[in-house]
C-alpha cells in the first residue's frame, strides 16, 4: 500500500484546508484510515480516525467541531476537511491505513496557519 498526502499549505487563522490521501496498491486490504500530525519538537498525535466503510469516525478534543474526516473508498481516497484553523494546528500531516498485516504511512504534508 502506498499513501500519498496533498493540499496542505500555508493560511491565515480562520482559514480553512483540504487535506487528501491517495492510496494505491493493495487498498482492498485496508481497513481503517486515520490522520496524524506532528509539529516541531512534538511527538506525533492522532487527528482523526475513520472506519472502513466511513460510517464511524473519531476526532481529538482539539480538532473535534472544526475538521471532519471522510472517505471515498470508490477512489481510494481520504481526506480532512479543516475548518477555522488556528496557530497550534501547524505541522506535518500524516495519513495512516491499516490492514490485518500492518500500518502504512504517508510520506507527510505541511500545513502551516499564521496568526
Amino acid at each position: 500500500v502506498q499513501l500519498v498526502e496533498s493540499g496542505g499549505g500555508l493560511v491565515q487563522a480562520g482559514g480553512s484546508l483540504r487535506l487528501s490521501c491517495a492510496a494505491s496498491g493493495s487498498t482492498f486490504s485496508i481497513n481503517a484510515m486515520a490522520w496524524y500530525r506532528q509539529a516541531p519538537g512534538k511527538q506525533r498525535e492522532l487527528v482523526a480516525v475513520i472506519n472502513s466503510g466511513g460510517g464511524s469516525t473519531n476526532y481529538a478534543d482539539s480538532v473535534r467541531g472544526r475538521f471532519t474526516i471522510s472517505r471515498d473508498n470508490a477512489k481510494n481516497t481520504m481526506y480532512l476537511q479543516m475548518n477555522t484553523l488556528k496557530p497550534e494546528d501547524t505541522a506535518v500531516y500524516y495519513c495512516h491505513a491499516r490492514t490485518i498485516v500492518r500500518g502504512y504511512w504517508g510520506q507527510g504534508t505541511q500545513v502551516t496557519v499564521s496568526s
